[in-house]
C-alpha cells in the first residue's frame, strides 16, 4: 500500500510539472490562435473557389463546342486549352503586375512582375490571391474564343490569348480592383462597383470577342445576298447544355470566392447568384417561345449565363429579390441582343458579345440602380462611366490587335479550310473519327479524314462565296 501511494504520488509530480511547463492562455495567445485559423481558412477557401472557378474552362469548352460544328471541335478545344495555358504564363510574366501592382497614378501597376513580391519564407498570401486572380483572367480571354469560332486561324488567336492577359484585361482591372493589393485606380476611387466582374471580366471579354467578329467577318454562308439568316446549327446540344450547368457551378466560386474570405457574406452571393441564374434562364425561356414559337433550348441556356453575367458585378450588394429582376431583365437583354447582332450581319456562333458584353454592361448598370444601402445619381453616373471607359479602352484596343493581326499573319482561314473544318485543316485531326458527320448545308467529312466529298467541294464553296 505504501508503494503504491508513492507511485501515485510520483506521478502526480510528473503531471503537475508538465502543467507548469505549459503557456498560461491569455487574451492575446487566443485571438492570435483564432486569427490563424481564420487566416487558414481564408486560404483553403480562396484556392477550393479558384479550382471552381478554374473548372469553368471546362464549361466554356463545352458550350463553344456544343454551339458550332463537329468539324471545329479539336479547335475550339485547342483554344480554350491555349488561353488557360499560354495566358497563364503571361498573366504571371505581366498582368499581375500591371493589374495590381503599385500604381501609376490610378492607370496601371509598376511592380509585383514576374511574381516578384513572394519570396521563400514570406508572405504566402499573394500566392494564393495570384491563382484565384490568373483563372479571372483566363475566363475574359476564353470568352472571345466563341464569337471567333469556325474561321480563325488558330497562330493569329494565339498571339491574341497572350495580349489579352498580359495587357487589355490587367489594365482595365487596375482601373476597377487595383486596391485589391498593392494598387489603387481611378474607377476604383470614384466608388466603381463591379463586386466579381461583370464589367471587368466579361464586359472586357465580350467587348474583345465584338472586335475579333468584326474583323474576321461572318462565316461562309451565314447570311444570305438578301441578308437573311441561314442559321447554322451546332453539332451538340447536350454537349452545350453540359457546359452550362458547369459554368453554373464555377459561378458559385467566381461570384463568392471573390470576397478571398471565408465568413457568413459568401451565404447571401450564393443565393443572389443561384436566383439571378435561374431568372435568366426561366425568361430567356419564354422570350425565346414568344418569338419563335417554340421554347429554344440555346436561348435558354445562354439566358442561364446572362443571368450569371449580371449577377457578377452586383452579387454582394443587392437583395435576393433585386438579383431575380436583374437575372429576369438580363434573360429577356440576352435573346434580343443575339437577334439585333444577327440583325446587322455580325456573326457570333455562340453568343458571347450578347451574353457577356451585354449583359456585363446591364449587370454593371443594375448594381447602381439595386444597391441595397441606396442609390443616387452619382452612383449611376459612376456605373456608367464604368462601363463606358472598359468599351472605350478594349474595343478599339482588340480592333487595333486584330486588325495587325490579320495583315501580318493573318486572322482568317481560307475559304477551303473553312469549309474542311478548322480541325483537320489546322490540326490534321477530327474529334469523332468512327463516324459520317454531317454538316449544315451539305457539308461532310467521312471517316474523320477532314476531306470535302470530291463531287460536292468546288460547287459548295463557289455558293458559299456568293452567299457571303
Amino acid at each position: 500500500m505504501k508503494k503504491f501511494i508513492i507511485s501515485i504520488f510520483l506521478v502526480l509530480i510528473c503531471f503537475t510539472g508538465a502543467w507548469a511547463a505549459d503557456k498560461v492562455p491569455t487574451v492575446l495567445s487566443n485571438k492570435e490562435a483564432i486569427d490563424l485559423v481564420q487566416t487558414h481558412a481564408d486560404y483553403v477557401w480562396t484556392l477550393v473557389a479558384a479550382a471552381l472557378v478554374f473548372f469553368m474552362q471546362a464549361g466554356f469548352a463545352m458550350v463553344e463546342s456544343g454551339f458550332t460544328r463537329a468539324k471545329n471541335a479539336i479547335n475550339i478545344m485547342m483554344k480554350n486549352l491555349m488561353d488557360f495555358a499560354m495566358g497563364s504564363i503571361a498573366f504571371w510574366a505581366v498582368g499581375f503586375g500591371l493589374m495590381f501592382g503599385v500604381s501609376m497614378g490610378g492607370w496601371f501597376g509598376t511592380s509585383g512582375f514576374f511574381l516578384s513580391d513572394y519570396s521563400p519564407g514570406g508572405d504566402p498570401w499573394v500566392l494564393a490571391f495570384w491563382m484565384f486572380q490568373v483563372v479571372f483572367a483566363a475566363t475574359a480571354a476564353t470568352i472571345v474564343s466563341g464569337a471567333m469560332a469556325e474561321r480563325t486561324k488558330f497562330s493569329g488567336y494565339l498571339i491574341y490569348s497572350v495580349l489579352i492577359s498580359a495587357l487589355i484585361y490587367p489594365v482595365f482591372g487596375s482601373w476597377a480592383w487595383g486596391g485589391l493589393y498593392k494598387g489603387g485606380g481611378w474607377l476604383e476611387h470614384l466608388g466603381f462597383i463591379d463586386f466579381a466582374g461583370s464589367t471587368v471580366v466579361h464586359s472586357v471579354g465580350g467587348w474583345a470577342a465584338l472586335a475579333g467578329a468584326i474583323v474576321l467577318g461572318p462565316r461562309l454562308g451565314k447570311y444570305t445576298k438578301e441578308g437573311k439568316v441561314k442559321p447554322i446549327l451546332g453539332h451538340n446540344m447536350p454537349l452545350a447544355a453540359l457546359g452550362v450547368f458547369i459554368l453554373w457551378l464555377g459561378w458559385f466560386g467566381f461570384n463568392p470566392g471573390s470576397t478571398t474570405a471565408a465568413n457568413k457574406d459568401i451565404a447571401m452571393i450564393f443565393v443572389n447568384t443561384n436566383l439571378a441564374a435561374a431568372a435568366g434562364c426561366v425568361l430567356a425561356m419564354f422570350t425565346s417561345w414568344v418569338k419563335f414559337g417554340k421554347p429554344e433550348v440555346g436561348m435558354s441556356l445562354n439566358g442561364a449565363l446572362a443571368g450569371l453575367v449580371a449577377i457578377t458585378s452586383p452579387c454582394a450588394t443587392v437583395t435576393p429579390m433585386s438579383a431575380i429582376i436583374i437575372g429576369a431583365i438580363a434573360g429577356v437583354i440576352v435573346v434580343m441582343a443575339v437577334l439585333f447582332f444577327d440583325r446587322i450581319r455580325i456573326d457570333d456562333p455562340v453568343g458571347a458579345i450578347s451574353v457577356h458584353g451585354v449583359c456585363g454592361a446591364w449587370g454593371t448598370f443594375s448594381a447602381g440602380i439595386f444597391n441595397i444601402g441606396g442609390t443616387s445619381l452619382k452612383i449611376i453616373g459612376v456605373q456608367l462611366l464604368g462601363i463606358t471607359a472598359c468599351f472605350l479602352w478594349v474595343f478599339p484596343t482588340a480592333f487595333a490587335l486584330f486588325k495587325l493581326i490579320d495583315v501580318t499573319i493573318g486572322l482568317r482561314v481560307s475559304p477551303e479550310e473553312e469549309l474542311e473544318g478548322l480541325d483537320f485543316a489546322e490540326h490534321g485531326g477530327t474529334a469523332y473519327p468512327d463516324f459520317e458527320i454531317s454538316h449544315a448545308g451539305g457539308m461532310a467529312t467521312v471517316g474523320g479524314q477532314g476531306l470535302l466529298k470530291a463531287k460536292t467541294a468546288s460547287g459548295m464553296l463557289n455558293k458559299a462565296v456568293e452567299q457571303t
